[in-house]
């Protein structure tokens, strides 16, 4: 009984068919397989010159043909239904890819619509920050006015006379 990891002697001598097919496949269609077969007609024909009869070697070589082609037409159908094969899997792996762009392009589009509220925060606290610096340039007006203010009243206080301390303190209390 074979394990789960072991391949089967079935499925290992399918391979070795299939690899053997595909070799097939890819030499007949070579120039070697092309000169290969150019020389056997050559050397089957010549056969006649030997006293082999035309008719003899016209059976066994259209035999031969048809043998061939047989094969060749067996060959080529196991190519095609290997490239189908791999057509199929190319075509999921590209149903596949479609999908990954459309998920990127929904991520891009709700990253664009994060950057546009980004953009409208930046442009809020700039506003923001323009307010505070109108607010800064009044308090310090309101300060200078005050500094005047102080100085003016400093100013009157030294023009009356100086106030001992004590009596301010005394004054208040």
């Amino acid at each position: 009984m074979s394990t789960p990891t072991t391949p089967k002697k079935s499925e290992l001598l399918r391979a070795r068919l299939e690899g053997g097919a595909l070799s097939a496949t890819n030499w007949i269609g070579s120039i070697e397989s092309l000169v290969f077969h150019t020389i056997i007609f050559i050397l089957v024909f010549s056969l006649v010159l030997f006293g082999v009869s035309f008719d003899r070697v016209l059976l066994a070589l259209t035999t031969v043909l048809s043998l061939e082609a047989i094969y060749l037409a067996i060959f080529i159908q196991m190519s095609v239904n290997r490239n189908t094969l791999q057509l199929l899997q190319v075509e999921e792996e590209i149903v596949e890819i479609a999908e990954d762009v459309e998920g990127i392009e929904q991520d891009v589009d709700e990253i664009q619509k994060d950057v546009d509220e980004i953009q409208d925060d930046v442009e809020d606290i700039a506003e923001g920050v323009e307010e505070m610096e109108k607010d800064i340039d009044e308090i310090q007006k309101d300060v200078d006015e005050i500094q005047d203010d102080v100085e003016d009243i400093a100013e009157e206080v030294e023009e009356r006379g100086v106030v001992p301390e004590e009596k301010l303190v005394k004054e208040v209390k």
